[in-house]
């Protein structure tokens, strides 16, 4: 059993590790590591999410338990990583929020889409698009909205609004969701050879986002407060998960679906929680070596967290 585990979810960091390996001798410069993830998170990915959304079967994915279950664990760790970081660790209100960040944002596009696929197959990733769907929107604006509610203070609500919906409305990831949803809803049929082109881009969208998530880590030193990552990868890596585990039981999660909702939650801090932590100039160190050591700590919590599911 855990030797089929460790087949399923090796080759997934192995790839990662090629591209933090190559990067890290120099054969790629981080411009191109850049340019790499560009493509595959402006372009690739976004073409697999529209096709994704497109055919998906609305009924049978956005199930409101597994939702429910999985946002309202996220929702708990960003408090629970806001309100460590600023009671236990006494960082600034800023710092706290970047903070809570990184224990919200779990890696669901880049190491949830193929580890649910090695281990269930693809057709057990209906969960993981319904999951996906919701993920960039709410996680953004939840993040968006208390930092800009602590940076305006006083104020007023207005500005606030507007760098939430303005953050939110430029993510080629969540334009993409709502193009698929709404050739889905209109019941259109993608005429075949477009369908094709767009299936050719969308499946390099995960293999070169696996390399360059591995070239974008050389960037990334394990520097910062340790307690405070360590409390971040606790949170991200264990109480997410175990909290859609046990609401997920509770409410009778579809067994497909729910495997889905335990093993999003289970994936470490993504990239997007450093591009929020730099774009506010807060808790980058804190946030970029979270990424780094969290995603390197699930190959062995993933197959934990796989070993209750099988």
């Amino acid at each position: 059993m855990i030797l089929n585990l460790i087949n399923v979810v090796l080759p997934v960091f192995v790839v990662v590790g090629i591209g933090y390996g190559l990067t890290l001798r120099g054969m790629f410069k981080h411009e191109q590591i850049d340019g790499l993830m560009k493509f595959a998170q402006g372009v690739a990915i976004p073409f697999l999410l529209f096709r994704a959304m497109a055919g998906i079967d609305l009924h049978a994915g956005f199930d409101p338990k597994l939702l429910f279950s999985f946002y309202t664990g996220a929702g708990t760790c960003f408090a629970a990583g806001m309100l460590g970081a600023r009671f236990i660790f006494k960082r600034d209100w800023e710092d706290c929020v970047a903070i809570g960040f990184c224990c919200l944002f779990s890696n669901s596009v880049l190491l949830g889409l193929p580890i649910t696929e090695r281990a269930f197959g693809p057709n057990a990733l209906t969960g993981n698009y319904a999951i996906i769907a919701f993920h960039s929107p709410f996680c953004y604006a939840l993040g968006i909205t208390a930092m800009e509610v602590i940076r305006n203070r006083g104020n007023g609500g207005m500005r606030t609004v507007t760098s939430v919906l303005n953050s939110i409305f430029r993510n080629n990831l969540i334009l993409a969701i709502i193009a698929g949803f709404a050739v889905n809803l209109a019941g259109f049929t993608i005429p075949e050879p477009v369908d094709e082109a767009l299936a050719l881009v969308a499946k390099a969208g995960l293999p070169t986002a696996l390399f360059a998530l591995g070239g974008i880590m050389v960037q990334y030193r394990p520097e910062g407060d340790l307690r405070t990552i360590a409390m971040v990868c606790c949170i991200a890596l264990v109480l997410h998960p175990a909290i859609v585990y046990t609401l997920g039981s509770a409410l009778d999660v579809k067994q497909d679906l729910f495997r889905s909702g335990v093993l999003n939650a289970a994936m470490a801090p993504g990239v997007n929680a450093y591009i929020f932590a730099n774009m506010y100039g807060h808790a980058k160190r804190v946030a970029a070596s979270s990424v780094l050591i969290a995603t390197a700590a699930s190959v062995v919590t993933v197959l934990v967290w796989l070993t209750l599911l099988s």
